[in-house]
């Protein structure tokens, strides 16, 4: 579980405000470059076509219909993507690294099927009214996004970011590039452009994959025996993208805060809005999230962990455990700052920056509550790999189921209530979870020794 944190460390080895300044900076592109790439392509595609598409609600269903690609195919492929790389992390650690390709292109054949089966259905269900050729871009859409997914988050596991995020500043160039050249076809040349690029992101971060990690087997399901398959991860990987992703759907389908679209999709403009311009604003608190998880506590938990493989002392072990426990605190505490200065920034300066985006200042309440419901969120992603490190996997598995049901229940209560308390479902949700996982993460550390020594399968 290193990577990233040598690039960090090397930086601030420097020991200058300008180093750790490079560091932060650093630490938020590798973070959040590869999705704010994606958000500001789908952004520039909508305002240089707005002019040229004719009608320009044509638009709007190209927007809406890349943003329904992106949360299914994040949810489906959410079953294997924390499994996987956890079966790619052991397989390293074991020394046995030729079984990696031919189980992630088995991975990649399984994910192909499924997601080109549940399209195919909804393409000729979902959609009676729209032309064949839309039907086509959506199922291929759908199957190529998946596929990135899987591509990525492997990626991720084995740390290539720097590979990600040039790769995504590559096809995501090329999808504004394709988009419009292609934009006089309406809403079929949009979404065509787009699935041209990301098909070709694709391409680019399988061949870095064929090129990182060679085998003699093209393809093996080793993973789906029965001691290789965490199915404890499995489902976490499902519920934390369908938990982040089910307060907007309920959104969507209440026809009292959501219009029609296209098909059977319809978007929430009161909703949407805030929610996408305060994930914009997440990027200082994936920041400090890196920084303190893949350097300082990384540093700890190695020594802790190495003291115990040596035969160090106990009260070595203990002090590593303080240490662990001190920088997790500090960097909640510094997510939990920064977001609020972030808020309370937007909360101040939206009066002027929304009118001059062209965004009303009705939705600036809205926008403040989510901001810090985004910035609870870093707090729980940083919690939740806490666990991951500390392998304890039944305690994200409660965390993140519950985070599915209380963000369901308290939005269906929000709306319930009315639009002054729209997006507290949300925040709500998060906060009892991070609430919760303080506490057992309390529980954790107290007894880390018992779980080191006394627990072990030998």
């Amino acid at each position: 579980m290193a990577g990233i944190g040598f690039e960090l460390r090397k930086i601030l080895q420097r020991d200058s405000l300008l180093s750790l300044i490079q560091a932060y900076v650093y630490a938020g592109i590798i973070s959040s470059g590869a999705w704010m790439l994606s958000i500001f392509g789908i952004f520039i595609i909508g305002i240089f076509s707005i002019a040229e598409v004719v009608p320009d609600y044509l638009v709007t269903q190209f927007q809406v219909s890349v943003t329904y690609l992106v949360a299914m195919s994040l949810c489906l492929t959410g079953f294997a993507q924390l499994a996987f790389t956890r079966f790619t992390a052991d397989r390293i650690f074991e020394k046995k690294e030729e079984v990696i390709l031919p189980n992630f292109n088995g991975l990649i054949l399984c994910t192909t099927l499924a997601s080109g089966g549940l399209g195919l259905l909804a393409a000729f269900t979902l959609f009676p009214q729209q032309d064949l050729l839309y039907r086509i871009l959506m199922l291929s859409g759908f199957v190529v996004m998946s596929n990135i997914w899987i591509s990525t988050i492997f990626l991720s596991g084995m740390k290539h970011y720097k590979s990600i995020l040039a790769m995504f500043a590559v096809g995501y160039s090329l999808t504004v590039i394709f988009a419009l050249l292609l934009r006089p076809f309406g809403l079929d040349g949009l979404l065509g452009g787009f699935i041209l690029g990301q098909f070709i992101l694709l391409v680019g971060m399988l061949i870095l994959i064929f090129y990182y990690y060679p085998s003699s087997h093209f393809i093996r399901f080793k993973k789906k025996k029965k001691k290789y398959l965490y199915m404890t991860l499995v489902m976490v990987g499902f519920f934390y993208n369908f938990g982040i992703w089910i307060d907007k759907f309920i959104f969507w389908i209440n026809h009292d805060t959501s219009i029609p679209v296209i098909g059977v999709l319809r978007a929430s403009p009161i909703y949407d809005i805030p929610i996408f311009m305060s994930y914009i604003c997440i990027v200082p608190g994936m920041a400090i999230f890196l920084m303190r998880m893949e350097t300082e506590f990384v540093d700890y938990y190695h020594r802790y962990y190495d003291a115990v493989r040596s035969g160090g002392t106990l009260e070595y072990m203990e002090n590593m455990r303080y240490e662990m426990i001190k920088t997790i605190r500090r960097g909640i505490f510094q997510i939990i700052n920064i977001q609020i200065i972030v808020a309370l920034a937007a909360l101040i300066l939206g009066d002027f920056v929304l009118p001059w985006l062209g965004i009303s200042t009705l939705y600036l309440p809205l926008l403040f509550v989510n901001l810090i419901s985004v910035g609870l969120q870093v707090v729980f992603l940083s919690l939740l790999n806490v666990f991951f490190y500390l392998d304890r996997r039944w305690i994200t598995l409660l965390l993140t189921g519950l985070f599915v049901l209380l963000n369901g229940a308290f939005t269906v209560v929000t709306l319930w209530l009315g639009p002054v308390f729209y997006g507290y479902g949300f925040a709500v949700a998060l906060m009892c979870v991070v609430m919760l996982g303080f506490y057992l993460l309390d529980r954790v550390f107290e007894s880390l020794e018992y779980y080191t020594f006394m627990l072990q399968k030998y």
